[in-house]
């Protein structure tokens, strides 16, 4: 192989990596939430602190996906779509299992799930009339919240006498708030493109 050829096919790993890695971080943090879900149903001394270390691992590529996408011009109405489904994979997971642990309330699982469902109507119904609806800035404040609510009702013990648990809890009913909130955005986006 010449070196003419070498470059050209270095060339075309590069192109094809910028053009493909912020959806593969995308669905890397889809892909995390089994893993974090098996650990914890493992009943693992430790489950606690890995998951939620794996939890913020996972979250980081949020903004990573969106930065790399910006930066080799990579965007696209799939990123668009994709980036908060894999968002609600992730979350809806650890806050299934935060159930199951009872450091959740059912009200506020339930409130998640339909505005969720909701939300993901009004994108159908958008996808059918050729419209991309593209996250809300609530929506971003929601998600950026549960991020940093999850892992500490995942570690729920104190630290350095710190009530993280309490912090994780009141935190993530904020998010509830401006989940409903965003929801109406969603729909009140859908119809003004419409208009």
């Amino acid at each position: 192989m010449t070196s003419d050829m070498v470059n050209k096919h270095r060339a075309l790993q590069r192109s094809w990596l910028k053009q493909n890695l912020p959806m593969v971080m995308t669905f890397s943090r889809a892909a995390m939430a089994p893993v974090i879900v098996g650990i914890l149903m493992s009943g693992w001394v430790w489950s606690g602190p890995v998951t939620a270390f794996l939890f913020i691992l996972a979250s980081l590529t949020d903004w990573l996906d969106g930065y790399l996408a910006r930066r080799f011009q990579s965007e696209s109405n799939m990123g668009r779509l994709m980036d908060p489904i894999a968002d609600k994979i992730l979350v809806l997971g650890a806050i299934i299992m935060l159930l199951t642990m009872g450091r959740v309330d059912p009200v506020m699982v339930f409130l998640f799930l339909g505005r969720d469902i909701f939300v993901g109507g009004i994108r159908s119904v958008a996808a059918a009339n050729n419209i991309v609806i593209a996250a809300k800035p609530f929506g971003k404040w929601k998600t950026a919240l549960q991020m940093m609510a999850i892992p500490c009702l995942l570690v729920y013990e104190p630290i350095f006498a710190v009530p993280i648990a309490d912090i994780g809890y009141f935190a993530l009913w904020a998010s509830v708030g401006l989940s409903l909130i965003s929801g109406a955005e969603y729909t009140v986006g859908y119809y003004k493109s419409r208009a």
